[in-house]
């Protein structure tokens, strides 16, 4: 199911039809358009790893200017050698023009099947966006058969779906409350806008009860201060469901005891960050993990990426290990693999040096503040742009 949405009196119907088309979903990309030596900003990367091993792992880009939006769009990689080394592009999403791809997402169903969501708008945004997503049974092939690609609701999704106990699939998607910016990102607000309803606009969950078939929205909390929303959920032993959301003080927080449906009243979480996306997720163990910036006081940039565990459903956490303390690491996306071993990716100075990374672990060095499990990297290119 598509949400529902009402295009402004002044609005151009070209805008919003340009919006809506499937975009190519390129299985040969070219080294001109979507190769390392044109690309002059990229960042915003996801990652998944398929059972035979092979990593998976995305992020977008612009070879036009360096910055967030006209002319994005997604690129695929992946990694048959647990991540000492990666391909070119196997696969790219590219609208072209004013419409850009952008805020990939990867996520291996309990069916087994590997999703590639995106999310589509007209130039930087466009008041409603709308998240694609395509998706392959195989993911442990290097070239593996996609599906046609499809418009699956309104808004934006930076994190993965979650399971619920109860077999719900709920997926974090957000209609920005912003200005509408259809000519780049530092553009003011246009008349020509398309206009959603305001019921739209929070920190929406969206659900399916039919393996991903139909989406439907089930319930939206507002968080005071949001900035692009970036939500993610946990549910807690009680079976209630915990949304942290990225806010302009660092981490916001709502709490639904009914599945999604009604949320209370946003408020501030006590998790100190900036504003900027984190990671959180439950592990096989039981435990949370956390990851996040952890700045000193004096400094309060987006610089060390840290990651943390729970054994009490967030209210405490304990270790501490340092994945990258360098000013500009951001965006963490994190998958755990049967034996434990956690691989997280991030981005480096997204219009420098244009660098993916990652780091993998265990609980163990978490807990110890240091790699000690046998394995365990830091630091480990993905890619750079070059």
């Amino acid at each position: 199911m598509t949400a529902g949405w009402a295009h402004a009196a002044t609005g151009d119907a070209s805008i919003a039809r340009a919006a809506l088309q499937p975009p190519p979903v390129i299985l040969d990309p070219s080294a001109d358009r979507h190769g390392d030596v044109v690309r002059l900003f990229q960042g915003i990367p996801g990652i998944e790893r398929a059972p035979n091993g092979r990593l998976w792992a995305t992020w977008y880009a612009n070879n036009v200017e360096a910055d967030e939006g006209p002319d994005n769009y997604v690129v695929l990689v992946t990694s048959a050698d647990d991540g000492a080394t990666w391909s070119a592009p196997v696969l790219a999403v590219d609208p072209g023009g004013p419409v850009r791809a952008f805020d990939p997402v990867l996520w291996i169903d309990p069916n087994g099947r590997m999703w590639l969501f995106w999310s589509q708008a007209h130039t930087f945004w466009d008041g409603r966006g709308g998240v694609w997503a395509v998706t392959t049974d195989n993911p442990e092939a290097a070239r593996p058969t996609w599906s046609p690609s499809r418009r699956l609701f309104n808004g934006v999704m930076m994190n993965k779906p979650t399971v619920l106990s109860n077999g719900d699939w709920i997926a974090p998607a957000a209609v920005w409350k912003r200005e509408v910016r259809l000519t780049g990102r530092r553009a003011i607000s246009d008349e020509r806008a398309i206009a959603l309803t305001p019921d739209e606009m929070y920190s929406n969950v969206l659900r399916s009860r039919d393996d991903g078939e139909s989406w439907s929205l089930a319930g939206q909390a507002d968080v005071a201060g949001r900035t692009f929303d970036e939500h993610m959920f946990v549910e807690r032993n009680d079976g209630s469901l915990w949304m942290l959301v990225r806010t302009n003080y660092g981490i916001g927080e709502s709490f639904s005891t009914d599945g999604g449906v009604t949320w209370t009243q946003g408020r501030e979480s006590g998790i100190d960050h900036v504003s900027a996306r984190f990671f959180i997720r439950r592990l096989a163990s039981g435990r949370l993990l956390l990851i996040k910036h952890s700045p000193p006081e004096e400094n309060r940039r987006r610089s060390h990426l840290t990651a943390f565990l729970s054994d009490d459903d967030g209210k405490n956490w304990k270790g501490g290990l340092l994945l990258d303390e360098r000013f500009g690491v951001s965006y963490p996306d994190a998958v755990e693999t049967e034996d434990g071993m956690i691989y997280a990716i991030y981005d480096y100075d997204r219009a420098g040096e244009r660098k993916i990374l990652l780091a993998v672990f265990t609980e163990k060095d978490v807990l110890a503040g240091e790699t000690v499990t046998p394995g365990a990297r830091l630091r480990v290119t993905v890619n750079q742009a070059d």
